[in-house]
């Protein structure tokens, strides 16, 4: 049943209520997080990732939509997988699970004891039809429907959001303590979650300073709660965080549940596809709401999603605009976009809008399907490294979608004049 009030009594209730944050006028909080390869829904992504690698090692044109699911010492993988690949997937299950770091049962799961079901059928003839048939592979066509987000800013190198940013090096930084035995009572489960204080400036904003930061870091039995935040202090945040955007009023929010030592499946259970923000852009801009991991490139949920954020990089690096959304659209069977969506917030550069921005990418990119997969080489066993720490914002060169393409502005604009000419 509803509860209803006096006018009188709400107005006592919103009086006594404090503000918690009080933020100079054009200011706001925004925040991100991450999680780390030991998360259970991290881990299946990755089992799923190291399985698609397994069959484009020997198979390149393999089909695959691989999901996986974990809780205790059960890992089940299952899906979809069409390859003339010869993969032992209990072994690159195990393998997955002791890279990932779980190799003793104190930890969540212990690679060699785990139960592993394996359930995978061949892709749906009628599915492989639509997609490939006898087409050329630049015609082939989308393997399913749906909407991709792209998205970039101008307010890191990376040209990515600080907030995402910072949550994923503090990831990587988490897991490099745990490898090198830097800190030696880390476990592999962690999340990071980073809050921004951005001002505004007309149609722009940037980054002001970091308000709050909060890591949960499994652990062992044998360390204390002050120890555990001291270290994360020395050995993480100083590593990571930058000290332009730190001041004496940064609140640090350290294993604020004090005990963390039960974490991967036996702490959660785990599916491959969960953390698709953390895999992205960290809430910024927006998502399709298709997951990545375990789908070969036919799939245009990840290589779509690829090329909406090659295309919204190449923008932003070109000075067309200080950030930007792409949206991109596509139906089963069918090669071309079913739309293109550009929009810089108002900060395309001057002289431009957003359907100049629409124009020259339809001119500067071919987003069929094919030869997204020709053009960024994602016939490639490069998958299983993007299952942690995110798809974007990375350096390995490998991923070509973070190659911007800088889109030679004279050029297009003298091409319009003529074109405007001709008419």
């Amino acid at each position: 049943m509803a509860t209803h009030y006096r006018l009188d009594e709400q107005h006592h209730l919103l009086s006594t209520h404090k503000t918690k944050f009080q933020l100079p006028k054009g200011h706001f909080l925004f925040t991100s997080e991450s999680v780390s390869a030991g998360h259970p829904d991290k881990l299946c992504d990755f089992i799923s990732d190291s399985i698609l690698d397994a069959c484009f090692e020997q198979d390149p044109n393999s089909k695959v939509a691989c999901e996986s699911a974990c809780k205790n010492s059960l890992v089940m993988v299952f899906g979809e997988i069409t390859t003339n690949a010869q993969v032992p997937y209990e072994t690159i299950v195990r393998e997955a699970i002791k890279n990932v770091g779980y190799d003793n049962i104190s930890k969540g799961l212990d690679y060699k004891n785990a139960s592993i079901i394996v359930s995978l059928d061949q892709q749906s003839r009628e599915i492989n039809q639509a997609v490939v048939g006898a087409k050329h592979e630049d015609e082939i066509g989308a393997g399913d429907q749906g909407l991709m987000i792209g998205y970039a800013s101008d307010e890191t190198p990376e040209l990515m959001p600080l907030t995402h940013h910072l949550c994923n090096k503090l990831i990587a930084r988490l897991q490099e303590c745990r490898e090198k035995e830097i800190c030696p009572w880390m476990r592999p489960d962690a999340k990071v979650q980073v809050t921004v204080e951005y001002k505004r400036d007309g149609a722009t904003f940037f980054p002001v300073r970091i308000h709050n930061v909060l890591i949960s870091q499994q652990h062992d039995e044998k360390i204390t709660h002050s120890e555990i935040q001291a270290e994360l202090h020395q050995h993480v945040l100083k590593h990571v965080l930058p000290q332009q955007y730190v001041d004496e009023h940064t609140q640090y929010h350290l294993n604020p549940s004090k005990a963390f030592t039960v974490g991967g499946p036996y702490g959660d259970a785990g599916l491959t596809g969960r953390k698709i923000i953390v895999d992205t852009y960290g809430g910024w801009g927006g998502h399709g709401g298709g997951a990545f991991s375990g789908k070969d490139p036919t799939k245009v949920d990840r290589s779509a999603a690829y090329a909406a954020r090659w295309v919204a990089k190449s923008l932003v690096a070109s000075k067309l605009c200080k950030r930007v959304m792409i949206q991109v659209a596509y139906g089963i069977g069918i090669s071309e976009p079913l739309s293109i969506s550009v929009n810089s917030y108002g900060t395309h550069a001057e002289g431009f809008d957003d359907d100049d921005l629409s124009e020259i990418v339809q001119e500067s990119f071919d987003l069929r399907p094919g030869v997204i997969i020709r053009e960024l080489k994602l016939r490639r066993p490069i998958y299983a490294k993007t299952a942690s720490g995110g798809h974007f914002g990375r350096t390995e060169a490998e991923f070509l979608w973070e190659k911007p393409r800088i889109i030679d502005i004279a050029a297009w604009k003298a091409n319009k004049e003529q074109q405007q000419q001709q008419k």
